[in-house]
């Protein structure tokens, strides 16, 4: 059933919903025609710069902070449509904390194991971060959509272990230490145009892609600006909506073209900045964040 919303805001009972559950789907953002033009920035994007002598692999900028190279994340990550609906869980101030694309390849292996997101990123086991998942493309239980455990978000962050499993998409392939049972994962299944919220304590992972069609997600990480990194000297963020009045996030700009020299510069930065935070303890590095 479609989440209901009002004048394009989440209803009280989605936002209860939401706070039961740890997770609200299926939230319609884009129409038919407004996402096909979406994927297709993304793939004339991947067509366009997958040869042209970037300093990193196209993959690590589709995966770190996509939103600080590439000025069409922005335009989805600030969409009127997007932050209405995040809106109703994290009121009226809006940071983007990070952007990247989730892409399984037709018939292949890529998984996301079971994890709570919030684990390594430093912020602590708080209220204030949510996570958009815009489906690009068919999300089902064949082309591996995502598994949430409903009601996992009232627990803390539990313990991980790092797996580094080539093919687990996550930057540790980090799974949560506790057995799941099939039976408490909910398939979250979305048309494309549509999206998912959840917590960052919500347990969720993915299977594998078994469909002829690429399984592509944009997720976007928004938080209040009232959090702040308690692991690293300094962690970075953009202005989505509202008013940032703690100063917790050193700001960045919306990038004006697609890989700027200045754009590329400040990736650089953040992208080292953080690893020292996700990849704390880590016995291995991965390309992401190497």
């Amino acid at each position: 059933m479609t989440i209901k919303l009002e004048n394009g805001r989440l209803a009280e009972e989605g936002v209860a919903q939401y706070w039961r559950d740890g997770f609200l789907f299926p939230i319609p953002v884009f129409s038919a025609d407004e996402v096909a033009a979406i994927r297709t920035s993304l793939e004339d994007m991947e067509r366009d710069w997958l040869d042209a002598g970037l300093p990193l692999p196209l993959n690590t900028y589709k995966r770190v902070n996509a939103q600080v190279v590439m000025p069409f994340v922005v335009d989805i990550a600030r969409h009127p449509a997007v932050l209405d609906a995040v809106e109703g869980i994290l009121g009226p101030d809006i940071l983007i904390y990070a952007a990247e694309f989730f892409i399984k390849e037709p018939r292949t292996e890529s998984i996301v194991s079971m994890h709570q997101d919030l684990t390594y990123w430093g912020l602590g086991a708080i209220d204030g971060l949510v996570t958009a998942w815009l489906a690009l493309s068919p999300a089902t239980v064949e082309s591996g959509c995502m598994d949430f455990v409903r009601g996992s978000h009232k627990q803390p962050i539990l313990p991980h272990e790092d797996t580094f499993d080539a093919n687990n998409l996550l930057s540790r392939g980090q799974e949560v230490k506790v057995d799941i049972a099939d039976e408490e994962k909910t398939p979250i299944m979305l048309e494309p145009g549509e999206m998912s919220l959840h917590h960052g304590l919500t347990i969720h992972g993915s299977g594998p892609n078994g469909s002829d069609d690429r399984r592509i997600g944009c997720v976007i990480r928004y938080v209040r600006p009232d959090m702040e990194q308690i692991v690293g000297s300094s962690d970075y963020a953009m202005t989505a909506r509202g008013e940032d009045r703690f100063g917790n996030f050193i700001h960045t700009p919306a990038p004006s073209s697609f890989f700027a020299p200045k754009s590329l510069k400040l990736y650089d930065n953040m992208r080292a900045d953080q690893a020292k935070i996700m990849m704390k303890d880590a016995k291995n590095s991965t390309e992401i964040y190497s």
